[in-house]
């Protein structure tokens, strides 16, 4: 069995993060394993506290995975802080670890800031240049490219720009377009338009983590990066779709993508 490993935040109401990790890697057929860069207490409506952990301990869980479940792919999501980053970029290059989606998580659905200022140069210097692929939205692609996003041209610019000075592909989310949820990977030279509709589901909890690594279990089963993005955006589709309410919660309902029934089962064949 292929195995993935998500380094991220946990996130107590199972939405996102670590818990959202596990279960999109499970239901798309691949051994899923974690290392917590932060506790947070968080909801769908918003982040309330982190709690991060230190770097000496997150580099004891990413030597324990390494060298026991050597994994055959990993996504990285929320890290909140340079030292951390610091610490995952210096694993991981040790390692020689392949297959590595990064989702540069910057703010939560909610709007709550999910790394500190000071991290973004870091990530942007060490991180995103071990990176197989990076998958930024809208607003987190403006801070990386340093470009104002309006429309596709805009996106092509931006991508082309991320992926020249951090040398990874780039796949640009396009879930806050006004007009569409069409998404564009730029890699070596070349743009392919992943073509979507906008889904009317106010369940968005979690949606970056559960498309991130479905990308990733699929990398690990050995997928090309086209086909894996594919397969992992009809799979978020799908779950959109399902229009799953968990809950009667204030706020918005949590969407438990990761779990769909026959939809999620036929993902992991």
């Amino acid at each position: 069995m292929k195995t993935a490993l998500s380094i991220a935040g946990s996130d107590c109401s199972g939405g996102a993060g670590i818990q959202a990790d596990i279960k999109t890697m499970t239901m798309n057929g691949v051994y899923a394993m974690s290392a917590v860069t932060a506790l947070t207490a968080q909801n769908t409506t918003g982040v309330y506290a982190i709690q991060e952990s230190s770097p000496q301990f997150l580099k004891q869980q990413l030597d324990a995975v390494f060298v026991d479940i050597f994994p055959d792919a990993v996504k990285i999501g929320m890290v909140s802080s340079a030292e951390l980053i610091d610490v995952i970029a210096e694993r991981l290059d040790f390692y020689n670890a392949k297959n590595i989606v990064v989702d540069p998580v910057m703010v939560a659905t909610a709007g709550s800031a999910l790394i500190k200022t000071d991290a973004v140069e870091t990530l942007v210097k060490k991180l995103l240049p071990l990176a197989t692929v990076v998958t930024p939205n809208i607003p987190e692609a403006q801070v990386l490219s340093g470009l104002e996003i309006k429309n596709r041209a805009d996106m092509e610019k931006a991508a082309e720009i991320i992926a020249d000075s951090c040398g990874c592909a780039v796949l640009l989310k396009g879930g806050h377009s006004i007009n569409d949820a069409s998404d564009l990977l730029y890699a070596d030279g070349k743009t392919v338009w992943f073509e979507g509709r906008r889904i009317d589901n106010p369940n968005t909890h979690g949606t970056g983590c559960t498309l991130s690594s479905a990308i990733a279990a699929n990398l690990a089963k050995g997928f090309a990066m086209e086909e894996a993005i594919k397969r992992a955006k009809d799979y978020i589709s799908g779950a959109l779709v399902a229009m799953l309410d968990l809950g009667s919660g204030s706020g918005p309902m949590q969407h438990n993508f990761a779990l769909q029934g026959e939809y999620a089962k036929e993902a992991a064949e």
